[in-house]
């Protein structure tokens, strides 16, 4: 059987057989009692590392922001985000469906925006004709960018920027880990300039399911109660939950592996004719590039007919994202089939 490398998400890793025994030997009860003592030691320990009185236990990335934002704001309200954010390119239009909230926005460079780019969109308050300001959402990586991260100091600036107007902030932090390898800077500290925090276990950490969402008790004690509306309580969920805690404790580290895979082939594939990578958008896991010889179809065609699978970024954009279940070795034989198919 021929080997498949596949390169389409972070999302694709398999459990390892240690995280299959920490999920077979997990001890359950029932979370929507909240009696399952390995769901509360993973929110436990999560809210620590995160720096946060509480945090909660939700299917998926996406439920963790919506949820935020619905705890966030009231129908009516807008959410300042990046044109690119994930909440509105891959979120199925939930903020306005669920949670009856606009989204307003920023034209970033590489996903980042600045507080000048943010001010004048913020709505005056006695604007009682307009939607009202209520949150800025920052994502850090910033997936649809390329997995690029957001320097501290401009989150800082924001964050300042949202108390002098008395608006919430939240962090798209599906991919905080990597940034926090990436940089040397904690979760923690990202994390204290938002009022709420959401982050995957389920991409680079390779658990099969689940993601977390933190700030104060009230605000997780309200998050409780919407997960539970939108049918997101679980009843034996310490199975799963098992599999988180296990990637919180050991696969956070082992992410620097990755962004070695991913400078890796940006690299080999800036070198092959017809191939364009911009090379300082590769900054954790995620390559981005342009080929000028297929249309993006016929390419990833191609590729997988060959035993590569790719994915797609922006139109006319490949994207190339590494993880646990994929070798160094295997960058090389990626950029080696890419060359071949180019010439």
């Amino acid at each position: 059987m021929k080997n498949i490398i596949d390169l389409r998400s972070d999302t694709l890793t398999k459990p390892s057989d240690e995280m299959r025994m920490a999920m077979y030997e997990a001890e359950v009860g029932d979370d929507v009692y909240k009696e399952d003592p390995t769901v509360n030691r993973l929110e436990k320990f999560a809210a620590e590392i995160l720096g946060k009185e509480a945090a909660l236990y939700v299917p998926s990335g996406t439920m963790g922001n919506q949820i935020s934002l619905n705890v966030l704001t009231k129908p009516g309200d807008e959410v300042i985000c990046e044109k690119d954010a994930h909440i509105f390119q891959y979120e199925s239009g939930s903020p306005a469906a669920l949670s009856g909230i606009m989204l307003s926005l920023v034209d970033g460079v590489r996903g980042v925006f600045t507080p000048d780019q943010v001010e004048p969109l913020i709505r005056p308050v006695s604007a009682y004709y307009m939607a009202r300001s209520r949150v800025i959402e920052i994502e850090n990586t910033h997936n649809r960018a390329g997995g690029t991260i957001n320097p501290i100091e401009n989150i800082a600036a924001v964050s300042a920027l949202g108390k002098k107007y008395n608006l919430y902030m939240h962090l798209d932090g599906a991919r905080i880990w990597n940034a926090s390898v990436a940089t040397g800077i904690s979760p923690a500290e990202y994390a204290k300039h938002f009022d709420s925090v959401s982050c995957c276990l389920s991409k680079g950490l390779g658990a099969p399911i689940g993601s977390l969402i933190a700030g104060t008790k009230d605000f997780i004690q309200e998050a409780y109660r919407v997960r539970k509306g939108w049918g997101g309580g679980m009843r034996q969920a310490g199975i799963l939950a098992a599999a988180g805690l296990y990637a919180l404790k050991n696969n956070i580290e082992r992410l620097k592996e990755d962004h070695e895979k991913a400078e890796t082939l940006a690299k080999k594939l800036a070198a092959i004719p017809g191939v364009s990578v911009d090379m300082e958008s590769v900054q954790t896991n995620i390559v981005m590039f342009t080929q000028s010889k297929l249309s993006v179809e016929d390419f990833l065609s191609k590729c997988s007919e060959n035993g590569l699978k790719l994915g797609t970024g922006k139109v006319g954009v490949i994207r190339a994202v590494t993880h646990m279940d994929v070798s160094l070795n295997e960058m090389t034989d990626a950029a080696h089939l890419i060359e071949k198919i180019m010439n």
